[in-house]
């Protein structure tokens, strides 16, 4: 007998309703692509890295932290960065202890963010994957309560209220570019949608873990390298998430680097934005070609994260 899929959109309605009072319904801006040199393209812009924590990755952990119930030994996180930094935030918002582990590629400003909300922090081999194995020997030995960052059903349904906000306050809208990592993002937008808005997702080439999958009709190993990879680049997508996408996600692009880095420079120069190297993936595939919108194409982009040091201050 087939499993139900539990990340329907009423569950998502209920999640979103238990975490609303933690978290911040974030804004849209209006642009155009004129902004940035190219021909004229209506845009809009969700601003998702204003989120608390700096990413949407609050929205996961608070789901799982209001919907299923922590042990007494806490909370266990596995992360290139920024689901650590939300576990460790929506932890200490609700007086649990957490732990988390990091690989060694986890980027200063996360790691500062994690100290700063008081979780204990552990790091461990040079990717992802050798965190989350890790982390998963720290549960069997302690009994603390696994939150993963993308393959978790109330990850999934935490990251679907992006979408929920989305088709309430931009209703219009025919394309949104998702970047991907392990898929939750994707994963919770594509159920919330179901078909009814065209979801393009956006990979490093790097770490083409969802275009791999896609490829292979099931997730399967991929490269995680590039400058994304605290961010975009575990082993593979999730289990939970697959299906989803391969029924709700139209495509997969892929973008270098370079243009990762070009799309951050353009939004800080165009619209004082600032992003870490996976919240810009998104847009990079407008910016670079890679993904060419029809004419009066209705496009959205979802700026995902935040926790970055490039920019400097007091100079």
């Amino acid at each position: 007998m087939k499993e139900a899929n539990p990340i329907t959109r009423e569950a998502i309605v209920a999640t979103e309703s238990a975490i609303r009072p933690y978290i911040r319904r974030t804004p849209l801006v209006k642009a155009d692509m004129a902004d940035f040199g190219h021909p004229p393209q209506a845009l809009t812009f969700k601003l998702e890295f204003l989120q608390h924590s700096g990413s949407f990755k609050a929205r996961g952990a608070f789901a799982n932290l209001l919907l299923r119930k922590a042990p007494t030994a806490g909370v266990v996180a596995a992360s290139g960065g920024n689901h650590g930094v939300a576990v460790a935030y929506a932890a200490q918002r609700l007086g649990v202890p957490a732990t988390i582990f990091l690989p060694d590629i986890t980027s200063p400003s996360k790691i500062e963010r994690i100290k700063g909300c008081g979780a204990n922090l552990i790091f461990a081999g040079t990717r992802y994957a050798d965190a989350l194995a890790a982390s998963e020997d720290h549960v069997a030995q302690t009994g603390a309560m696994a939150i993963h960052a993308y393959d978790q059903a109330e990850t999934l349904l935490g990251q679907g209220s992006v979408g929920m906000e989305l088709e309430q306050d931009a209703p219009d809208i025919d394309t949104l570019l998702v970047a991907v990592g392990g898929g939750g993002l994707i994963g919770g937008i594509a159920a919330w949608f179901g078909g009814r808005c065209r979801i393009v997702a956006v990979e490093p080439e790097q770490s083409p873990t969802l275009h791999a999958a896609f490829a292979a009709g099931e997730p399967v190993d991929a490269p995680a390298g590039g400058i994304a990879a605290d961010s975009l680049a575990p082993r593979r997508v999730g289990r939970l998430m697959f299906p989803i996408a391969h029924a709700h996600v139209e495509r997969v692009v892929l973008v270098t680097d370079e243009a990762i880095v070009q799309a951050q420079e353009a939004l800080w120069s165009r619209l004082r934005v600032v992003t870490e190297p996976g919240g810009a993936a998104a847009f990079a595939a407008l910016l670079s070609g890679r993904y060419k919108p029809q004419a009066g194409e209705r496009v959205a982009v979802l700026l995902c994260g935040a926790n970055t040091t490039a920019v400097k201050f007091g100079e």
